[in-house]
Formats: structure tokens, sequence, C-alpha cells
């Protein structure tokens, strides 16, 4: 079976940087990573090169910063209220995470000043050339109830329970 949408697919991973530096390494955490292709679950470029493949496959795929986690954006450092942090100690190289607009997004401590801080809110691999190394584990189709949450579901799973929580 292929990689194409409406399946999950189970797969290890490695993620370096652009001096071969390991960032990521699923096969480190003990478990690998699984996603409903097509619906968005990791980045597009990934998703591109894994479609077609099948369970057996190992490849290699280099993304540019845009097709990653963007490019750097001067305007997402900033300074703010020192009032703004729960922790009495703050350093540089610090991060929090804070609900953002889109969601989650972390927060990296810049500079520490008396009344203000600076920080960073771009991703921490923002403007990263980022290398991964893949092994395509396993690939099936969806279950009705991962279609219609949109993501991989813990095996044994009651689809009739994930459907009951839908409804009002």
């Amino acid at each position: 079976m292929t990689i194409a949408p409406q399946r999950v697919v189970t797969l290890h991973y490695e993620l370096s940087d652009r001096d071969g530096s390991v960032l990521d390494d699923s096969r480190n955490r003990g478990k690998p990573l699984e996603y409903l292709h097509g619906h968005g679950n990791i980045m597009a470029g990934l998703e591109h090169a894994l479609a077609g493949q099948e369970a057996g496959a190992q490849l290699s795929v280099t993304l540019m910063p845009a097709e990653a986690y963007g490019l750097r954006d001067a305007a997402l450092v900033r300074e703010v209220s020192r009032h703004a942090f729960p922790v009495a100690e703050l350093a540089p190289g610090m991060r929090f995470q804070t609900p953002g607009d889109d969601g989650p997004e972390i927060v990296t401590v810049l500079e520490v000043h008396d009344d203000v801080v600076v920080i960073d809110t771009n991703h921490p691999l923002a403007g990263e050339v980022l290398h991964y190394h893949l092994e395509v584990l396993e690939v099936r189709d969806a279950t009705r109830a991962e279609l219609a949450k949109g993501h991989p579901l813990p095996p044994g799973t009651d689809p009739a329970e994930v459907e009951d929580k839908k409804m009002p």
C-alpha cells in the first residue's frame, strides 16, 4: 500500500540541521511518528516527499526554511514588560509557550533588562535548513473515526465513542 491521502503513516525520523547536529530522533524517544496523510498533520514538504512511498522505504529530505518553519521575521522580535513573565529568574535562551492568534507559540527570551524583556516569537527553527532521514514503517487506510477527527487515534479507540463526542 502506498502513502496517499486518507492513509495513516507510521515512520521513524531523524531531524538534523545544516551542520548535521541531530535536533530530534523518534527512535531515541522510543516511539515512531504516526500521522494522517493529506490532513496537514506534518509539513507539506515532508508530505510531498512521502507521497507514493511504501512501508520499508527509506529516504532523505531537505527542506528549505520556506518549506519548513518559515523565514525569520524581524517584526517578531520585540520588547515586552518584565511583568509579563510569571517567573522571578529570567535568562536569555529561556523558552515559554504562550497562546497565540493561531494556537500556542514559543517565546524565546533574548535579553533581560530591569523593566523590559526582549523576546522572539519566531519558531526556534525558523530560517533553518532542515534535513530529515525517514523510514516508513507502516501504511494503512484510516478509519472513519480518524478521518472525522483529522488525525490518527490510539489503538483500541472505540469509533462509536468518537462519534458520540461529536454529537451536541
